[in-house]
């Protein structure tokens, strides 16, 4: 098993609009093949 743990600095004030594009960006990551789960973390 891998776990990838990733920390992405937001900016100020750019929290909102970043958790907008993650939850987006969700739909990629969990059709890639091997996915098991994620979760966004504050």
């Amino acid at each position: 098993m891998v776990l990838e743990v990733a920390i992405l600095d937001v900016k100020p004030g750019l929290c909102h609009d970043f958790e907008a594009a993650f939850t987006l960006a969700q739909a990629l990551i969990s059709s890639m093949k091997g996915y098991v789960s994620h979760q966004l973390q504050k």
